[in-house]
């Protein structure tokens, strides 16, 4: 079966940065950069993206390309491409796909949600909220949490849920030119339009009773430095895994998309102009809504508890009640939740696709029958975290395949590429149909910064965050039950996934060895 392949080279650069360009750019940056220092922040995250970000970047465009050449999408085939004798590191590869299989069943939950919310503001119920409690009681009532005068029942989620599932299926479906490509060529520029939109108002409001609550003194609260903040190991930590979450890097989605390019295609350049694309949405655009928007409406002493409670509540409580209280507020609330939806799309159409190219490439498995397999499963899994919010499950789901398996990715797929594939022909590789020509200092970088780099973060985190989890020290009783039943159906995931690489590997025989 041949394999798909691109249209054009800004469709795939449009693509991956609609991948990285995501939630964490409007509402995590932001967040983590008030809890962290402000602008402090900016300098271990600006370190981390140089060393770590833009190396690991290059890495996944250079081995997705690679893999591809010998029709393997997906990391257990590109592993093994590197690495041809070693007859286990197809399975490490496995993390590939479990990771982004893991994410989309929550993430897809949480993304119906900014559809949902797109039309809300055109609910009298909805306009009438002027308080945060109201505001947190009508998210509450619409997740089922509780049941209250907005909601009786979950039914309106699971509707929204199930509509935006069926358009990530059908646009995957379309395959990569058809459907991705021509979707993030649509969605990526209607997604900077409506930012710079709400930009432009942010920076235009006025706050009449308190005038020093202006929005330059609202930027001036975010970047401004404080330099003590970077002998806390915890702040480059959270700038590190900031760097993770911005650029989709460690996942495994990267590696698919660079799989459909030919040997000719610029990945250097290509990946440059994808990371560069990300980082002016979150550091330009993110950085310019959310927090001067609230400091006109809270102040100062405000903001710092709003940050402290999470993107969640800043995306879903702060910003509509901030919105609806200005002229035309409607629009800008609509604005606002169209925007993080186009982003949450262009990322979740970017999960499902390592599982769907790996039924095609490694099982000959029709476009049409890989969906469908993927639909059904996915479905499934995804009730866990409809039906299950409230019991932790959705937090589980991310720490397993959002955090864990993304770093531990990371690690591996390094160390593999600059030390067992070799850096001279790993940098040969990097080069080959490239306009530019990296400096020197960069092979020095890939070869032992990024992976020391990677080594201490997964030291530092698992010491910090992976024990306690671990161990379940910070699960409430009641919920128990729903952590370990979630924990075991991500174990029985990754346990048929290991099994599918086995029985396609013994299928195909010796064309992945030789």
């Amino acid at each position: 079966m041949k394999r798909e392949n691109w249209g054009s080279k800004l469709g795939v650069i449009l693509a991956v940065a609609g991948s990285a360009v995501g939630l964490g750019n409007f509402l995590r940056f932001p967040v983590q950069a008030v809890k962290n220092g402000g602008g402090a922040f900016i300098i271990p995250y600006f370190i981390s993206l140089f060393l770590l970000g833009i190396p690991l970047m290059w890495i996944e465009w250079t081995i997705g390309r690679f893999g591809g050449g010998f029709g393997h999408g997906t990391a257990p085939g590109i592993f093994q491409s590197l690495w041809r004798k070693n007859r286990f590191i197809k399975y490490f590869g496995v993390i590939g796909i479990f990771g982004p299989i893991v994410i989309f069943i929550y993430y897809t939950y949480i993304e119906s949600w900014l559809l949902a919310y797109t039309f809300f503001p055109l609910r009298s119920d909805f306009s009438q909220i002027s308080t945060k409690d109201q505001m947190l009681a009508f998210l509450q009532g619409y997740q089922g949490v509780v049941k209250n005068e907005y909601f009786s029942s979950i039914l309106t989620a699971y509707l929204f849920f199930i509509i935006t599932f069926g358009l990530n299926l059908l646009i995957v479906y379309f395959g990569i030119k058809r459907g991705i490509e021509r979707v993030c060529k649509v969605a990526m520029p209607a997604l900077f339009i409506f930012a710079l939109i709400l930009v432009i108002r942010v920076l235009t409001l006025k706050n009449e009773t308190n005038p020093d609550w202006s929005p330059l003194n609202g930027l001036g609260f975010l970047w401004n430095p404080t330099f003590s903040s970077l002998k806390d190991a915890n702040v480059w930590l959270a700038a590190s895994g900031q760097i993770f979450f911005t650029l989709s890097v460690g996942i495994g989605v990267i590696l698919t998309y660079a799989s459909y390019l030919s040997k000719d295609d610029d990945v250097l350049l290509s990946g440059l102009t994808s990371a560069s694309t990300n980082e002016f949405a979150e550091v330009i655009l993110g950085g310019s809504i959310v927090i001067p928007a609230a400091f006109v409406f809270f102040g100062p002493s405000g903001i710092r508890e709003i940050a402290q409670q999470g993107s969640f509540n800043l995306s879903f409580v702060t910003m509509p009640l901030i919105l609806k209280s200005l002229p035309l507020g409607k629009i800008f609330e609509i604005l606002w939740f169209f925007l993080l939806f186009l982003a949450g799309l262009t990322s979740s159409i970017s999960l499902a696709q390592p599982a769907i190219a790996f039924l095609e490439d490694e099982f000959n498995l029709s476009k049409k029958k890989s969906v469908f397999i993927f639909g059904i499963v996915c479905f499934i899994l995804s009730n866990l975290s409809v039906l299950f919010l409230s019991k932790g499950v959705v937090d589980e789901l991310d720490f397993w395949g959002g955090t864990f398996a993304l770093v531990v990715f990371a690690t591996i797929e390094t160390i593999l590429f600059s030390w067992i594939f070799g850096m001279e022909k790993a940098w040969e590789e990097m080069h080959s149909g490239s306009d530019i020509k990296l400096p020197k200092i960069y092979k020095f970088i890939i070869k032992y910064i990024t992976p020391l780099f990677l080594i201490c973060i997964l030291l530092f985190w698992t010491i910090q965050y992976a024990i306690p989890t671990f161990l379940l020290k910070n699960v409430i009783l009641e919920n128990l039950p729903f952590i370990l039943m979630t924990r075991i159906i991500l174990v029985i995931i990754f346990i048929a996934l290991c099994i599918l690489v086995k029985i396609s590997w013994r299928k195909k025989g010796e064309k992945f060895e030789n």
